[in-house]
């Protein structure tokens, strides 16, 4: 497939999966353990967040790559992570994937989410450890 071929991969599951929240054209864009977790994921995280909204920044591709920049905003209604809703909504928090696509299909991901920018946001305090070595 060409670059701009797999970005629209990309485009389309988050246009479609993420926003218009159509769980069922997974399979049709994404494949293996991609898929399934894929499949895990979507339904817990809308009821956590019912009106989260994700907007593509960036997409750059080479070689069944595609690196993506979101920019994403949601309200904590339900539980997330073991912690109840909040009710809280964070916005514009930063996140960037790289996606492997093979056979048009979207088979891995390694995500990097500004986490503790949209813990904030939620109020959701984030729990110090000590470290090694110190009392």
């Amino acid at each position: 497939m060409s670059t701009e071929a797999d970005k629209r991969v990309v485009q389309r599951f988050v246009d479609e999966v993420i926003v218009e929240r159509n769980a069922d054209v997974i399979d049709e864009l994404a494949a293996g353990e991609f898929a399934r977790a894929a499949k895990r994921w979507v339904s817990p995280f809308e009821r956590a967040f019912p009106d989260f909204q994700m907007e593509v920044v960036d997409l750059i591709a080479e070689g069944g790559t595609v690196v993506a920049h979101f920019r994403c905003s949601g309200t904590h209604r339900g539980e997330w992570l073991g912690v109840p809703a909040t009710g809280r909504r964070f916005e514009n928090v930063d996140e960037i994937y790289i996606f492997k696509l093979k056979d048009g299909k979207l088979v891995s991901a390694l995500g990097i989410e500004d986490n503790l920018a949209r813990l904030r946001q939620l109020g959701i305090e984030v729990g110090s450890r000590p470290r090694a070595g110190s009392a």
